[in-house]
């Protein structure tokens, strides 16, 4: 069986993991991973009760996080439960946008942004997904079971993660194949153009993303279930 038929990946393989292939795709989410996590190290090592420099920086977006999607959840202790997965979708999200604007990165061959491939896109939703029930539980106990009586809510359960995906998948896929294709027809104006709105778009879908799935965690946490 060809594992790039089947997932949908670039055939640009780096190398292998026993029988798995490694691609650019894999390689930029492992960069963008370790980016991330040795900020977060490096601004929480040496936590202080009056926050300075780095720290002061992380917990004041930590906030704005909060009280801008989490704003969506009633309850504040759900609200702070899932802000760390907030956080972690909209920054990992406009990073995989951005990944693709870095310059020379259109010249390696088989390169894409994360989420320009349905794999990546696919995985956001699913844990999503997971967060919304686990959130759903944990606010409300075997009440919760409830909400899958109808119809209805049991076809919203399926169909939110698939709009999810396909909606980040679909746009950043379809920025990509547009900015590639004036790379070749006018290399120099038109694509300094796109890539200028390439910057307000990927901010524009991590922060819709992010603000869905508040909405779905909302929706789950809240006592009327």
């Amino acid at each position: 069986m060809n594992f790039n038929a089947v997932f949908g990946m670039w055939d640009a393989e780096l190398f292998r993991l026993g029988p798995i292939p490694v691609d650019h795709l894999i390689v930029t989410q492992w960069v963008i991973i370790a980016v991330f996590g040795v900020v977060a190290f490096l601004a929480t090592r040496r936590m202080k009760t009056v926050p300075r420099g780095a720290q002061n920086v992380i917990e004041i977006l930590v906030e704005k996080v909060n009280s801008f999607f989490g704003g969506m959840i009633e309850d504040e202790r759900a609200r702070w439960r899932v802000t760390p997965i907030l956080c972690t979708f909209f920054v990992f999200i406009l990073m995989s946008n951005y990944s693709g604007l870095i310059p020379g990165a259109g010249a390696v061959e088989g390169f894409q942004p994360p989420t320009g491939n349905w794999n990546t896109t696919l995985a956001l939703a699913l844990c999503g997904a997971a967060a919304v029930q686990i959130i759903g539980f944990k606010q409300n106990g075997m009440h919760y079971l409830h909400r899958f009586k109808n119809p209805i809510n049991i076809l919203e359960e399926v169909t939110h993660p698939m709009s999810l995906m396909l909606r980040l998948f679909g746009n950043i896929f379809a920025e990509e194949t547009i900015l590639t294709a004036l790379l070749v027809l006018a290399p120099f104006m038109i694509p300094s153009a796109i890539m200028g709105l390439s910057v307000l778009l990927g901010a524009i879908q991590a922060l819709v993303f992010t603000l869905l799935t508040a909405s779905y965690l909302g929706s789950a946490a809240s006592k009327g279930h």
